[in-house]
Parts: C-alpha cells; structure tokens; sequence
C-alpha cells in the first residue's frame, strides 16, 4: 500500500473544491448575494503553487462569478462553478491537459466529492469533512475548511518536492 508521502511525489496537478475547501462553509447573504470569505494564505499557496508549474483547477457546486475572478486572479487554471457531475467534469480535465490520476490530489469536504476522490491519487480534506470523505481520504488535514487546509495540502506536496521555500519564494 502507498504511503500518504509516497503519493505526493507524482503530484503535478491540484484540484479543489471551494465551500467547505477555500471556505469554511458559511454562507452570508448580503441583499440577493451570496457572500463567501477566501483566506488569504491559501490564496498564497495557490498563486504560489502555479507560479511553480502545478496545475489548479477547481470544481464546485456554488456559483460565483466574484469567487471565479478572484481564483482566476491567483493563477487557478480553469474554474468549474455550478458542477452537477464532479466526476465527468474530472475525467474532462484529465483528457483535456493529459493527466493521469496518480498526478491528481483533490481537497472536498461532502458528499459531491466523494466519487472524484475515489479515483484521484492523492484525496485530501480539511479536519470538519463529513465522515464518508474522512474514510476515503488518503490525508486529513488538521485545519479546518477555510483556515489554511489548502495551503496545508499544497505546502506538502511542493516541501516533497523540493519546491517550497526556494529562492524563487523571494522573486515575486
């Protein structure tokens, strides 16, 4: 059986979900808008993570054009907002950008990432993930969805492979 570590050194490519992943899963409505909070050390390491080559895409369920443009904004590749299908939207960016599953490490917290995560090989979720996620994750991450279980997860993959905190961390 592969080791947790073991997994990270094939991984080229990061795939979140946004609430309950990027946020801690509250949602305020503000007038007609659902207003979501993004922390700024995942932002970090997600900026970060694709000025160093690594692919980041997201899949959520929610919809948010202000969500999309920010994560855009850090380098996010591709930004899949209102997803029914987790899985078909995988499976298209795996053939779009030629990847295989053991290059993929995916963060979700419930239920609509559960058949994504079975097929990724890294699965990743923050500490408050509902109990199905916890059982099919490869890694628990001990921060909570919205407080830095991103940059948790990113962080590790790059220290493995001798990417984070290199000299290229102070050229930006």
């Amino acid at each position: 059986m592969t080791s947790f570590k073991e997994r990270l050194n094939d991984i080229n490519t990061l795939i979140f979900d946004v609430d309950g992943v990027l946020t801690d899963g509250s949602v305020t409505l503000y007038k007609d808008e659902v207003v979501r909070t993004l922390n700024s050390r995942d932002g970090y390491a997600l900026q970060y993570a694709s000025k160093m080559g690594y692919n980041i895409f997201i899949i959520s369920g929610g919809t948010s054009e202000d969500v999309k443009k920010r994560l855009l904004n850090l380098g996010v590749k591709e930004v899949y907002m209102g997803s029914k299908n987790k899985v078909k939207i995988y499976e298209s960016i795996k053939e779009k950008h030629d990847l295989h599953d053991n290059q993929i490490a995916y963060m979700g917290d419930d239920i609509p990432d559960y058949q994504v995560m079975q097929k990724v090989g890294l699965a990743a979720c923050p500490q408050d993930a509902a109990v199905e996620i916890k059982q099919v994750s490869h890694y628990q991450s001990p921060f909570m969805g919205g407080k830095h279980c991103v940059r948790d997860i990113i962080e590790q993959v790059l220290r493995v492979q001798g990417n984070w905190f290199t000299e290229e961390s102070f050229e930006w």
